[in-house]
């Protein structure tokens, strides 16, 4: 006879957190969101720590070297996908790792024989207003001028004209060279009044812009995640069939963490997957594993080896194994009971193994209810997929600017490595949909106000840090009634954009 659970499973809409008593110490700029990103034993430091608790989904549309480089600014860390060719993704990781902070290689570039259509294409397509002509178009082509918004109308144009007829020329611009350092070029923007410098090498080829507004950033950014040679720490995703060559050139590039991206890691493919790599590199190289939803996976998964686990099946807004399948579990559920069982791993073998909440974030407080039910850390999706620095194109869709938005499961992205059931590599059916979802902006503004939201709800539950939550939280659950109760309701909402 099959097992039954006595409760039903539920998602972080159906719980609240009650509020408990805050000092007059207990304010945002007090709290401390660092937490833990592999194992560690009792008394010991982790390897690898991240100063949000926050990171971005193994997936096409979400996380590419840009998405790392700016989530990594911030704190947190990406996972840039697998389901690429492995020279291209190893290619993604040595990027980030190659990165100098505040010095950008240009992506939006231009011919001097291209139209002012083709300006407002590339403007259109990523977001920036700075454009570098370049002999042949390319990013490190010989620089011959640069196009920024100050230099055309379009309502006094016919959009035919010729770049080179209305751009800055290169015997007008500033530029320094190669080898400048930033505290220099900043120096320079600030001298001459500039918005962008240009840098470039002896036969004045570009190799990267310097920014007014990057400077601004850095300096109200103090929780870049780093590593201990200054470089931006960096993740990818890995599958249970091509490991053996994926691992090693991953590795290579100078990867910091892995993680085995999977639908359903309660399997003997991933316990292969992580003796292979424990074998060939010890506790080197840390690798991160799941997902899965119970106690049974966590103990399996923790055995195994896992540096963190993840937590899910069937959540993320646009995965639909639980419609296909049957399977999964209400995310709240899941990521309590995985809870528990990691705090009892620890209390039996002194070893702290992180647990990821994957999937079922929809508003800003679910994350602080997941790192409240136990989470070390959440994983997001469809959340970062909205911003500039998602790789996905930002298209005009019904009068509003949307970005597409796919899973990994669907049949756009055909991940199919990441279903481990052995044989065939290719599945009969789809697991994910293929969507968009409304374009925000920036990443960093953006994140600013979802963290301001959780250390305020910390503050309430009189919590400093995320274990000082865990262990003081009350939580609730609420019923459908209380469910309106708790938004705008019996009133004409004036802005309905900014009610969240």
């Amino acid at each position: 006879m099959a097992y039954y659970y006595d409760e039903p499973s539920h998602t972080f809409s159906e719980y609240l957190l009650v509020p408990g008593y805050s000092d007059s110490n207990c304010i945002p700029s007090k709290v401390s969101l660092k937490t833990p990103l592999v194992k560690f034993k009792k008394g010991e430091e982790p390897k690898i720590s991240m100063n949000i608790p926050l990171v971005s989904a193994i997936m096409q549309s979400v996380s590419n070297d840009t998405m790392a480089i700016a989530l990594a600014k911030e704190g947190g860390v990406s996972f840039i996908y697998g389901s690429q060719p492995i020279e291209r993704q190893a290619d993604m990781v040595r990027k980030v790792k190659s990165y100098k902070a505040g010095f950008v290689t240009s992506d939006a570039n231009i011919k001097p024989d291209a139209t002012l259509n083709d300006v407002i294409s590339l403007k259109e397509k990523y977001g920036h207003s700075t454009i570098a002509v370049t002999d042949d178009g390319t990013a490190k082509g010989k620089l011959v001028g640069i196009v920024t918004s100050r230099d055309y109308r379009v309502t006094r144009m016919t959009g035919d004209e010729l770049v080179s007829s209305f751009m800055t020329p290169f015997d007008k611009l500033i530029c320094a060279k190669e080898g400048t350092s930033l505290a220099e070029a900043n120096d320079i923007i600030w001298e001459n009044k500039l918005n962008a410098l240009p840098i470039i090498d002896k036969d004045n080829h570009l190799v990267a812009f310097v920014f007014r507004k990057d400077y601004e950033q850095h300096k109200s950014n103090p929780d870049e995640l780093l590593d201990a040679h200054k470089r931006y720490i960096v993740g990818a995703g890995i599958n249970t069939r091509d490991y053996e060559t994926r691992v090693p050139a991953l590795v290579e590039a100078g990867v910091d963490v892995l993680c085995i991206d999977s639908s359903e890691g309660y399997s003997e493919w991933q316990s292969r997957t992580i003796k292979w790599i424990r074998d060939k590199y010890g506790d080197s190289v840390k690798v991160g594993a799941g997902n899965i939803v119970d106690a049974e996976g966590f103990n399996f998964l923790a055995e195994a080896g896992a540096d963190f686990i993840k937590i899910g099946i069937g959540g993320g807004s646009i995965c639909i194994t639980r419609e296909t399948k049957g399977i999964g579990r209400g995310q709240a559920t899941a990521v309590i009971e995985v809870a528990k069982a990691r705090d009892e791993y620890f209390k039996k073998t002194g070893i702290y193994v992180p647990i990821c909440s994957d999937g079922g974030i929809v508003h800003d407080y679910h994350v602080t209810l997941a790192l409240a039910m136990g989470a070390d850390f959440c994983m997001l999706g469809r959340y970062f997929s909205r911003f500039d620095e998602s790789p996905t194109q930002k298209v005009f869709v019904n009068g509003s600017y949307m970005k597409e938005y796919w899973g990994e499961g669907s049949a756009r992205a055909r991940n199919w490595q990441r279903y481990d059931m052995g044989g065939a590599q290719k599945l009969s059916f789809v697991e994910g949909v293929d969507s968009y979802v409304p374009y925000a902006g920036p990443l960093h503004d953006n994140l600013a106000l979802t963290l301001s939201k959780v250390k305020s709800t910390m503050c309430n539950c009189g919590a400093l840090t995320i274990p000082e939550l865990q262990e003081k939280a009350k939580l609730t659950l609420v019923s459908s009634v209380s469910i309106v109760e708790g938004g705008a309701h019996d009133v004409l909402v004036k802005d309905a954009k900014n009610h969240n």
